[in-house]
Order: structure tokens, then sequence, then C-alpha cells
């Protein structure tokens, strides 16, 4: 080739790339080959076709536009991967989203799958958020999002959220490896049942348990917070610096991480990521019992919660193997219900799986909280916690109790129901546990 037709070839190049890096919004006379891009109004977010790693197989995501190292955000075609670099993405007359691979332009690979009478004449838009929109040319209405249907991350301001009157939820599935974005093994979900809390899934067996709501509010370089009510549940975060780049991600490993970009070192550093510590997978020290990740006065990060004792002293003392948990001392010859039984304070953990636990309701004296536990003879737990916006909420937990731990974040005070007996021991002061006799 010489050079006036290099020259020439070069600069359409670069115009082609300038226009198509310049622009946010795809109409339905428009389309995204590969090689093409849109980049958000502020320059924060881009999406396009894109190889991971050393991959040949060519993805529809949204990455960071401001971020040297490829960070991919979300995948559209994460099971359908193209092969080849003729990937196009456009709108079709019945208004939806539709990327066809080179093998079969008839039928897509990926689709926003929206009902035609609603989607008629729409346009996308790639927001600064990295949120992709659907939207309703004429009523303006959003009729489908990315972030309705995330992969791994959960961006700020995106709601990790259940509707209630739907059914509809939104969840994160880890990639199958770091090249490989393709569903994986790990899943972090919401559980709905008693207080609403968040959990790892290898599977369909979980791995670590969040806090349960209500979050604790803390000014922090992630900000969280959660609302639960008759119509929604939802955990949502925001960054208190605008100028910081950060991200909550699944990790393929099953890790949930929450990172922040280092421009000076060009690289994403852990701000904090779970599971890490011995106390950290979900029951390790079985029913009713309570890990410490700092038990320097023990040989051994599981201890039973009071009134209870290992099931199997053996595994317990000398395996170090806590999965048999704890069972209730002097079981046959004392009651719990009635028979001057209490409540023991223990104090700051974080509280066992609230799936089977009850609000009683939003708001409750702890006294009041303290009675209502008292007065049902299979109520084994209860605590007084502030629900922001409203006032001490009592929430009371019935049989097992499992995964209490200290865990130095999201700290609360629990009371479990032990017979006269252990009312009467003395405590050392180092065990947490304070005595609180019931009348």
């Amino acid at each position: 080739m010489d050079f006036p037709k290099l020259f020439l070839h070069s600069s359409l190049l670069v115009l082609h790339f300038a226009f198509s890096s310049s622009k946010d919004t795809i109409t339905i006379n428009q389309t995204i080959h590969d090689g093409d891009f849109l980049i958000s109004r502020e320059n924060n977010f881009a999406l396009g076709f894109f190889s991971p790693g050393s991959f040949r197989f060519r993805y529809l995501g949204i990455w960071y536009h401001k971020v040297r190292e490829q960070t991919v955000v979300w995948v559209a075609n994460r099971d359908d991967p193209i092969n080849g670099s003729l990937g196009v993405l456009s709108i079709d007359q019945y208004g939806n989203l539709v990327l066809h691979g080179y093998h079969n332009q008839k039928v897509p690979i990926w689709s926003t799958n929206v009902s035609a009478e609603v989607t008629d004449t729409c346009v996308a838009q790639l927001l600064d958020t990295g949120n992709l929109i659907l939207v309703h040319d004429g009523s303006k209405s959003t009729v489908w999002e990315s972030f309705d249907h995330p992969t791994d991350t959960v961006l700020p301001g995106m709601k990790f959220w259940l509707d209630r009157r739907t059914g509809m939820s939104r969840f994160l599935i880890s990639w199958r490896s770091a090249d490989d974005p393709g569903t994986g093994n790990f899943s972090l979900q919401m559980n709905p049942k008693g207080s609403p809390q968040v959990f790892i899934y290898w599977g369909i067996k979980y791995i670590w348990r969040g806090v349960p709501w209500p979050l604790k509010s803390y000014a922090d370089t992630f900000n969280f917070s959660s609302v639960n009510n008759q119509n929604e549940t939802y955990m949502t975060y925001s960054i208190s610096d605008a100028s910081v780049i950060a991200r909550a991600m699944l990790d393929y490993s099953g890790l949930v991480k929450n990172l922040i970009w280092h421009e000076k070192d060009g690289k994403w550093n852990e701000f904090w990521s779970v599971p890490k510590s011995p106390c950290d997978p979900y029951g390790r020290c079985g029913t009713y019992g309570i890990c410490d990740p700092h038990f320097s006065s023990r040989r051994f990060e599981c201890d039973c919660l009071p009134g209870y004792e290992p099931k199997s002293p053996r595994e317990w003392n000398i395996l170090k193997d806590a999965s048999g948990g704890c069972v209730r001392k002097r079981l046959e010859s004392t009651s719990l219900c009635g028979h001057g039984d209490g409540f023991v304070k223990v104090a700051n953990v974080k509280v066992p799986d609230t799936s089977a636990a009850v609000w009683v309701s939003t708001n409750m004296s702890p006294g009041d909280c303290e009675k209502n536990c008292m007065r049902n003879c299979s109520c084994s737990a209860y605590a007084s916690l502030d629900i922001a916006g409203k006032e001490t909420g009592c929430l009371t937990w019935y049989g097992k109790l499992m995964d209490t731990l200290h865990n130095g974040v999201e700290e609360y005070d629990i009371y479990v129901r032990v017979d006269a007996v252990e009312l009467g021991n003395v405590f050392l002061p180092s065990t947490n546990f304070e005595q609180n006799q019931c009348v």
C-alpha cells in the first residue's frame, strides 16, 4: 500500500474510532460492530466487544473506560460467545436490543427480550453509572436495564434487590475462571426469609452469610444502606468520594471483594473480602456454637453459647472439629420454660442466622422484647436492634442458633435463653457473657 492510501486508511480508522467512541446511544437505525464502542457521557464506561485473557471468543460487555487495566463489569452473552469478530449489536423492529454472531444473522444469540407492545421505537443509552438502559422514545420510560441483569459485579447505585410483588431478584453469578465469563460455580443471593441477609452459594450450599437487615450506617469509602418492606428488599452502596473508582464483585474463586482502583500503581487494591477469616465459613462452629477469630486465650476459635456444651467433646477438644455443634447442658434434668430460666447476654456478635427468626415488632422496647420471648417456650434468643428512621425493633429466634460469631463489623448484643442453673453461674469477665434473669 503506497503512502497516500496508507494515510487515507489510517485517517479513516481514526475518524471511525472518534465517531464510535463519542456516542453513548444507539437507535433503531444504528449498529455496533466489533471495533465500535458506546462511551458514556463523562467517559466513565465503555460498551463493546472484548476477548478476556487468552480467549479467542468475543463477548459484548461493559468495562471502565478510565481504567488502564480492562475491567469488565457486565457481559451480555456470557454463555454464548461469538467465535470470530463479526458480532453486531442493533435494535430490531420491535425495539429490542439484539446481538447477532457471524454465523446467523436471523436468530440473535442474545436479546433484551422485552414485549413488542412496550418496546416499539426504543433508544439504548450507556449511562455514567455503568448501566445500559433501553428507553421508550415516546414515554421516555426505561423498559430494560443491565442493572436488572448483573453478572459478577455490583456497581455503586445498583440495587442488590428482591421485588416481593413479582418475585424478581438480582443476584451475582461468578465467572467460570479468570479468563472465562461463563456462568461459574458461585452465586451471591439475598435470602428474604426472617430478617433478610445475603449468602454466598456454592451450587445450592451456602458457604458464607452476610449480616442481616438492618445494616448499620458507617462513614466510610463504601457506604451501604438497606430497605426492607412489603414491596421490596434491597441493599445498595455509594462511594463517599466521587473521584474514587470502586466496585464490589464475586470472584470466580468464591470470594466477595470490594476493590478500589489506584491509578498510581495501575492496579485494583483489595479493600475488603470474604470469606477470609477462620470464622467466615458458614456454621463453622455448628449449632449453638460461637466463633471468635481472635482466640488467643484459647486453643480453638470455637466455643459454645452460654448454657451449651460440645456435643462431642473428643472431636471438639482433640480433633478441633466443631461441625457437630453444641447441645444444651442438663438437657434431661432442668427445664427451659417457667422454672427460673432467663437470658444471658452475649455481647458484640454477628447475630445467628436469621432465616427462621421473626420480627415481633419494629417498634418495641428491649424490656417488652424480653417479655415476649420469655412467654414463648420455643423462643431460644432475642435481640433489640436499632432500625434507621424507626425505633428499636424486636427480633426473636426459635429453635437452633447457627453461625454466631465475633466479626468486628456489624456487632449486636443477643440474649440467649438458659436454665436456672446457668443463670446462677459466675461468668468470667473475658467471656463477654452477662446474666440477665427474667421474672
